[in-house]
């Protein structure tokens, strides 16, 4: 093995590393936090950060190919979806949870009827 492989196997190896940790602190958060949008926002950062650091290791190690280009899309697709099902999953936790007061704050109120509407900001 030449120098450049092996910088290649270190560069990839560390940051296969650091997309484990990432995974580790997502795991703590997910069983650590209280309320479901804490643990959804430490599982949907988690996976964004920790599959694109851990995919970005693989690509190092595979080269510049084929499959490199595969894992590209990979992520660009998680950076797309990932958010976006997570924003859609907290917006039907406030929608639906009717004691999400006692929790956290939001910008959104449930109404009687069941809709959701934007809150009144407090008065001063």
């Amino acid at each position: 093995m030449g120098v450049i492989e092996w910088v290649r196997f270190i560069l990839g190896t560390a940051v296969l590393l650091i997309g484990l940790s990432i995974f580790v602190v997502e795991i703590f958060g997910i069983f650590h936090m209280k309320y479901v949008l804490n643990r959804m926002h430490a599982a949907a950062m988690g996976d964004t950060l920790g599959i694109s650091i851990s995919l970005l290791g693989l690509m190092i190690f595979s080269g510049i190919n084929f499959t490199t280009l595969k894992m590209v899309l990979i992520v660009a697709f998680l950076w797309l979806a990932s958010p976006v099902s997570s924003h859609l999953i907290a917006r039907l936790e406030v929608s639906t949870n009717k004691k999400l007061d006692k929790f956290c704050e939001t910008d959104m109120v449930l109404t009687e009827t069941g809709e959701l509407t934007k809150a009144e900001p407090p008065a001063e």
